[in-house]
């Protein structure tokens, strides 16, 4: 793991809360996105070298309008930078820590992520993050590859 690469934060209103951070950090939202296939809407801040995600759920069924409905407003997941996502994953089986998921999904801001179960890491939910790097297009990858995992 390289660094923490931002911390995600639930919000119910994604328009409220942008102009909230924007006030708190004194600088704009640099990127907004829909993520279809995880059901949010998200929007990113960027102090220094810290980033904060935004996410506010666009379906009643996802991951994010669940944790609102349970948790309320407040801290969702910290992500981690780090250079090959199928051999963290693969590490991070081997020592123990259960994957909410096979294999890594394309996700907000560029990049290809993954998820451990906040039961194996004290109740926080940890996102990997890998870079999609330019030039390369993201293809899922077969769950065949993965089997090992």
């Amino acid at each position: 793991m390289k660094k923490i690469e931002h911390i995600g934060i639930a919000v119910k209103d994604l328009q409220a809360a942008n102009e909230l951070y924007a006030k708190l950090l004194q600088t704009e939202s640099y990127k907004s996105e829909k993520v279809k296939s995880e059901g949010v809407g998200t929007s990113f801040f960027k102090t220094g070298e810290s980033k904060i995600e935004l996410l506010a759920a666009t379906s009643e069924d996802s991951a994010v309008a669940k944790f609102l409905a349970k948790r309320g407003e407040g801290i969702h997941h910290i992500a981690f930078e780090v250079d090959d996502i199928k051999a963290e994953m693969k590490r991070l089986k081997a020592e123990g820590f259960e994957l909410i998921s096979k294999r890594p999904k394309k996700g907000a801001d560029n990049k290809l992520v993954a998820f451990l179960h906040p039961k194996s890491a004290n109740g926080v939910l940890v996102e990997l993050c890998e870079e999609i790097k330019d030039g390369e297009e993201y293809i899922p990858i077969g769950d065949e590859v993965w089997e090992d995992l």
